[in-house]
């Protein structure tokens, strides 16, 4: 069974950590659904919102893979419902 999750991240420094955060999601893409990002010229910080669908496993992985990136803040909500 699959669950819906939220993954916001915080980018401080994109101009260090984007290429890094760029590639880990490309990785897990098959259990992406979406991503909206915000970038904040004025203070450079980048705010993307990713939402998932997938097994515990694989949204565990990609959110620790995520916030193992220097300059990067990770929070992620889970679905209680599973589908």
């Amino acid at each position: 069974m699959k669950k819906v999750a939220v993954i916001s991240a915080i980018l401080e420094e994109p101009e260090l950590c984007q290429n890094s955060f760029n590639s880990i999601v490309s990785e897990f893409k098959g259990i992406i659904r979406g991503r909206m990002g915000i970038p904040f010229e004025e203070g450079q910080i980048g705010v993307v919102a990713l939402t998932v669908v997938g097994s515990l496993d694989e949204i565990n992985s990609l959110t620790g893979k995520l916030g193992n990136i220097p300059h990067i803040s990770v929070k992620t909500a889970v679905s209680k419902k599973e589908i």
